[in-house]
């Protein structure tokens, strides 16, 4: 048996739970300027049509009375990382999907917790008590309907498909809940003629392959009730990234290049986070007109110093063609090594290592703001920022 556990408006509700008079009223995470978009938004806020991805100016015309905060990522992670750990008391099978999403294994968890309605329900009041938040929890023996069972009857929701019940859920569940499914593989399937999972056993495997590529052998699979997905716990990430929605749009090199410096130490924080090391920096750019481009640059050696991660950033920046204004900027880093694996060193780079001198700047930094404060130390360049 496997659960997904899905926080509930989980932004949201922590601005709720963290300041009470906001209990109750429509809160909108994803800032105060009116641009940017919408991170999360509390249930009451969503009666009005507001949703994630939201322009910020679409949100405040659909919902005028709604209090529109800033985002705290760093109260959130915080958060997050207490969900996790109490997650695993019940299983040590816990697969952290997002901040606010996990899988979990039960299997043999029953002399313990009971059934998987037992467990899901502990696992709902022991959030509840700790953390004073809610969280909606679906269980089955195939992940996918783990996931779609959490969305059944959301917010505070509990759902279980038990093995018996799975081939008529399969059956008659409507084809665009099955997770993976978006708007362009659901229009070729209405097209079809295929409505529900159960619909998708009426086709021939190569007809859904040539329509569908390799997800029309993923969706015969899971409506054979065959799901080869299972929890894979501490899966390390395949990349991180720092993105920004600019005050206004520009084409100002210096001012994109501020934030490609915050940026590029917010990744490289990422990266040491994790004891890892990225060989390729990616540039992130959206325009005014919310064309979105990157580009990106494999380097010789795997790196986590944000110097060289910046420098990588600005020299893509720098080769860019800018011929509108941008909107939205962005570093990213994939390509991800262990530290632990050895780095191979140039021929003429012995002795000036610059990378592992720029690292143990920043892990200096780092300290102190630990000790001080986030704003106890910043470089001269973002003074003004």
């Amino acid at each position: 048996m496997i659960l997904h556990i899905d926080m509930d408006a989980f932004y949201a509700s922590v601005e709720q739970r963290d300041n009470p008079w906001l209990q109750g009223k429509c809160v909108i995470v994803g800032g105060t300027s009116g641009r940017g978009v919408v991170s999360a938004a509390s249930y009451e806020a969503r009666r009005f049509g507001i949703h994630s991805a939201m322009p910020i100016f679409q949100a405040r015309q659909k919902c005028p009375q709604g209090i529109f905060v800033a985002p705290r990522m760093g109260r959130y992670k915080e958060v997050s990382r207490k969900i996790m750990a109490l997650l695993r008391h019940f299983s040590p099978l816990v697969e952290v999907v997002s901040i606010d999403e996990a899988y979990m294994d039960i299997s043999g968890c029953h002399k313990l917790y009971g059934n998987a309605p037992a467990v899901a329900a502990a696992i709902k009041t022991e959030i509840k008590a700790s953390l004073r938040l809610t969280c909606s929890v679906g269980g089955a023996p195939l992940r996918f309907l783990a996931k779609v069972a959490s969305d059944m009857n959301k917010p505070d929701g509990l759902t279980i498909i038990e093995a018996e019940a799975v081939p008529s859920f399969i059956e008659a569940l409507e084809i665009q809940k099955v997770p993976g499914v978006g708007k362009k593989t659901f229009s070729q399937l209405r097209q079809m003629g295929i409505h529900t999972l159960g619909d998708v056993n009426k086709f021939p495997q190569q007809m859904l392959l040539d329509r569908l590529g390799k997800f029309g052998l993923r969706l015969t699979a899971l409506a054979a009730g065959r799901d080869r997905e299972t929890v894979m716990p501490a899966a390390a990430p395949k990349s991180v990234s720092s993105e920004r929605t600019l005050a206004a749009d520009t084409r100002d090199r210096q001012v994109l290049g501020k934030h490609l410096l915050q940026q590029s130490e917010e990744v490289a924080r990422q990266l040491r986070k994790a004891d890892l090391r990225a060989r390729t920096i990616i540039l992130k750019i959206k325009h005014a007109d919310f064309s979105q481009h990157t580009r990106s640059k494999t380097i010789d050696r795997p790196t986590r110093s944000s110097e060289s991660i910046y420098r990588h950033a600005v020299r893509l920046l720098e080769d860019y063609s800018c011929t509108q204004k941008i909107r939205l900027i962005g570093v990213g880093a994939s390509g991800l090594t262990p530290v632990a694996e050895p780095v191979q060193m140039g021929l003429f780079e012995a002795g000036r290592d610059t990378d592992g001198t720029w690292e143990t700047v920043d892990r200096t930094i780092e300290m102190i703001m630990r000790k001080f404060g986030p704003d106890a130390v910043r470089r001269g360049t973002l003074k003004e920022s």
